[in-house]
């Protein structure tokens, strides 16, 4: 169980040993030693003084793995033929896959599907490009698109290495609403490329999801393709972010007792997920973000490097508040974190009005650990999944595109985020709500069914839907 705890790896050492025994001893003690614990020994081969054998070793994190195989290399009479972990096992190949619909069993079958009869398909299409939406996997197609310039807690990897991100992307989107998405990884960081090839590609899509691009270029990339396509353009890190760290919002003032247009929120780290989470709170009815970056607390009137932050600077801070961030959060009610590790401590939480609430979503180590603050917080909460309270986008892009090419939204807008934060605030009903329990599992799967209804009828109230769905008619 400790293992599962710690969100352990099974990783397999295969060995080649010459010589016909080897001290399995020697080498339990040293992999026990450097924090591993073999659960199993194959024999793979044996013969002519040689010896293949797989071990098979749990381990309670990566870092753990190099330090075992550099010490089993040291022991004489002993090679490490390779290493492999379910992880990468998993990831052989690719993790998804393309399918038809159909079969072609004769001659009729292909002449339908290919030529000579899809010729009609095509020119009806021609006649009516909106006809793609039915006649075509448009209807039902997401582009996940990155340039690899910002991949998790990796930074700029580039495209090659930011694929794994994005077919894991593609395989929630499946699993969780029955959208089907291709990753598609470009090989530039120019932004005037990244807009134009994504125009190029769109026809074949019904929406776009932007991945882990950079700041501040992702909030130009978005705001230009939302403006040039007629199709949802979604950038995850900031809207999906923002949309699960409202939902938890809601359900944690109600746990603290206060008003959503009462509270003072602090919102540190200004780039692309701390943007789209003081919009939609503005949004919502806050009336006073406090944006805390770098430079300290953001203030109008000054000018900064990034423009982004200029212009955040402008319409958030209503007070003019200067200082750090432990100025910022003297009396404040709500603290967001989308920035560092350990940046916080207790004292800075002490200094907070009565029943504070934390949402310390830096990942892999938040701003503080929640057992640092659980006796002081009315609600904590983080983006990783060995704590309660996860803010996880998983519990909103699924959903959120499965609506939007439901109705065939030109758009995803502010009114359908906020719709989408309230669907899955509501999964957490009145008797489940708990200090703990302020956002539903990922797994849960009304989580969808509620965000597709309450997105669709904010998209048909907004005008954006181009189908109405027979449910709603």
């Amino acid at each position: 169980m400790r293992h599962q705890e710690l969100g352990g790896k099974s990783i397999i050492i295969r060995l080649e040993i010459g010589g016909d025994r080897m001290n399995f001893g020697l080498v339990a003690n040293m992999v026990s030693n450097l924090g591993g614990d073999i659960i199993a020994i194959d024999t793979i081969h044996i013969g002519n003084g040689i010896s293949i054998r797989d071990m098979t070793v749990n381990v309670v994190d990566a870092t753990a793995i190099r330090s075992i195989t550099e010490a089993i290399e040291k022991i004489p009479g002993i090679r490490v033929v390779n290493t492999s972990d379910r992880t990468f096992l998993l990831h052989l190949g690719g993790k998804i896959e393309v399918t038809p619909k159909v079969t072609i069993q004769n001659r009729d079958d292909l002449s339908r599907v290919y030529t000579p009869d899809v010729a009609r398909v095509c020119e009806a299409i021609r006649e009516d490009p909106d006809k793609a939406f039915s006649l075509t996997i448009k209807r039902n197609t997401v582009a996940v698109i990155s340039d690899g310039s910002a991949v998790l807690g990796l930074g700029n990897i580039g495209s090659r290495a930011a694929m794994p991100v994005m077919e894991g992307k593609a395989m929630l989107f499946k699993q969780f609403a029955g959208v089907d998405a291709f990753p598609i990884c470009l090989d530039t960081t120019d932004t005037e490329e990244i807009i134009r090839t994504i125009k190029l590609i769109a026809p074949a899509f019904g929406g776009i999801n932007l991945e882990d691009i950079s700041s501040p270029r992702c909030f130009e990339i978005e705001e230009r393709l939302r403006a040039e396509l007629d199709i949802p353009v979604f950038h995850d890190d900031q809207h999906g972010t923002a949309v699960v760290a409202y939902a938890g919002l809601i359900n944690a003032l109600k746990i603290a007792g206060k008003a959503i247009t009462d509270v003072t929120v602090v919102v540190c780290g200004i780039g692309a997920a701390g943007v789209a989470i003081t919009n939609i709170l503005l949004s919502a009815g806050v009336k006073e973000v406090i944006g805390v970056d770098r430079e300290g607390i953001l203030v109008e009137g000054e000018t900064y490097s990034n423009p982004v932050k200029t212009k955040y600077a402008s319409y958030t801070n209503p007070l003019k508040r200067s200082g750090t961030l432990r100025d910022a959060l003297q009396g404040a009610d709500v603290f967001i974190g989308v920035s560092g590790g350990k940046l916080l401590n207790r004292q800075d939480v002490l200094g907070m009005a009565p029943n504070p609430i934390v949402f310390a979503m830096a990942n892999p180590e938040p701003e503080i650990l929640p057992a640092d603050i659980d006796d002081i917080a009315a609600v904590v909460a983080t983006g990783r999944s060995d704590y309660p309270n996860q803010i996880n986008n998983v519990l909103c892009f699924p959903g959120i595109f499965r609506a939007a090419l439901d109705c065939r939204a030109l758009a995803i807008t502010e009114e359908m985020k906020l719709a989408a934060s309230e669907a899955i605030a509501s999964v957490i009903t009145e008797d489940k709500l708990g200090k703990y329990d302020i956002v539903p599992s990922v797994f849960d799967q009304s989580v969808v069914e509620r965000l597709r209804d309450r997105v669709i009828r904010a998209a048909i109230a907004g005008g954006v839907a181009r189908r109405i769905p027979k449910e709603y008619r």
